[in-house]
């Protein structure tokens, strides 16, 4: 068949480990042989980082500011250990982080459902998305080690030379300290993005944080988001029959469990962080979850939400066949494609990417699935299978809906 032309490069960020692998075999197996496809590639697996000093990742942030659209690949988010392994000159921060800091987005993330794998959870029935702040906290921090006792306070000085002094903690003897922040900016930018979100989506939203307990950091979250709905969103909230509330992260879980799904959940950045793991979990698995940032003036970064899958690419560079799950790659890349083709006017492109995202579909509904999956599988006949095998039959069913 003829290929899909493309008219606007992708930016395509490259990582580490098994889904390095696996980001290679989807190139060749499902993408290369239908699209003419352009990209603009950064390296960012953690050898090369460390010899940019991380400005690749840097420099990839701003080419999906120019670009608009970008796919990335899972990658190492280096520890003591893998200091040691990869012989690292500095302990680099997330570049998830540092992406997310440069385009000042909101990421959303949603499982893929199929009907033979049950939510742990049953009564739910929709997908649920978690919106998840996507700058500073913990992920812009300052941190140390107190080594001694001494006094800990936190200083701000104004641009006129007011300070501002407070006590953290009168050490009597050695900890740690970690110091974070956020910006009414980003703080803005995010709600903006959830209220708009979920009126693209038709869907009610909730909002949850701690601020009973952080009387001035989560409380300030609290005020921009009622701020922003009453003065931009609760007329046309009102005309959907849609629902905006805020509730305290403890409420919103028991909530969460308790309820059938459909719902946009928006979070903090951390709290995002490990909600969207639980959520995807129960749905099913890690590997099951699309993910998306997007930017306050229209640019979007797709990527897997899981890690690098470490224990496998052992596995695999000791020689063995691995049978890890490709599907939240896939999306990540049918993602980027179907946005580039709505970008630039593409139709083809758009429901090329929609094809495969359903020749997935249907190769799982067949019973055809890495072995992650089959224990959560009810009432279908199974083949379990290996990665480059799965990828082999989503080609097959790709070629027939094409």
């Amino acid at each position: 068949m003829k290929k899909i032309k493309m008219t606007t490069p992708i930016v395509e960020m490259d990582g580490d480990e098994m889904t390095r692998v696996l980001w290679k075999m989807i190139k060749e197996t499902l993408i290369l042989p239908y699209v003419d496809l352009q990209t603009e590639y950064f390296d960012l697996g953690l050898v090369h980082r460390d010899e940019t000093r991380d400005q690749v990742t840097i420099d990839a942030a701003n080419a999906i500011k120019r670009l608009g659209v970008g796919v990335k690949c899972a990658t190492i988010t280096p520890n003591e250990k893998r200091m040691t392994e990869y012989n690292l000159a500095e302990k680099y921060k997330s570049p998830n982080g540092t992406i997310r800091a440069i385009l000042d987005g909101t990421v959303f993330r949603t499982p893929i459902l199929i009907d033979s794998i049950k939510p742990v959870v049953r009564n739910w029935k929709k997908p649920i998305t978690i919106a998840r702040h996507a700058y500073g906290d913990v992920y812009r921090c300052t941190e140390f080690r107190v080594p001694e006792k001494g006094k800990a306070e936190l200083l701000f000085t104004g641009e006129n030379g007011t300070q501002y002094r407070h006590e953290i903690y009168d050490f009597e003897c050695p900890g740690i300290i970690q110091g974070m922040y956020n910006k009414d900016s980003s703080i803005y930018s995010f709600a903006r993005s959830c209220f708009q979100y979920a009126v693209d989506t038709k869907q009610d939203l909730w909002f949850s944080a701690k601020d009973t307990i952080s009387k001035v950091y989560d409380e300030r979250f609290k005020q921009v988001f009622e701020e922003v709905f009453d003065a931009e969103y609760k007329a046309e909230f009102d005309r959907l029959g849609i629902t905006y509330f805020y509730t305290l992260i403890d409420d919103a879980v028991a909530r969460v469990i308790r309820s059938e799904g459909g719902y946009i959940w928006a979070c903090k950045n951390y709290d995002g962080d490990v909600m969207s793991d639980m959520v995807s979990t129960a749905f099913g698995s890690l590997a099951m979850m699309t993910s998306v940032l997007v930017s306050p003036d229209g640019n979007y970064e797709y990527e897997a939400a899981h890690g690098t899958v470490t224990r496998h690419y052992y596995r695999y560079r000791d020689g063995e066949r691995t049978s890890t799950n490709p599907i939240a790659t896939i999306f990540a890349w049918s993602g980027a494609l179907r946005k580039r083709g709505e970008k630039d006017g593409l139709e083809e492109l758009s429901k090329f990417a929609t094809n495969l995202e359903n020749a997935v579909i249907d190769t799982l509904n067949d019973g055809i699935m890495t072995k992650d999956l089959v224990g959560l599988v009810e009432d279908v006949k199974l083949e379990p299978v290996y990665s480059d095998e799965f990828l082999e039959q989503v080609k097959k069913h790709l070629d027939k809906l094409l």
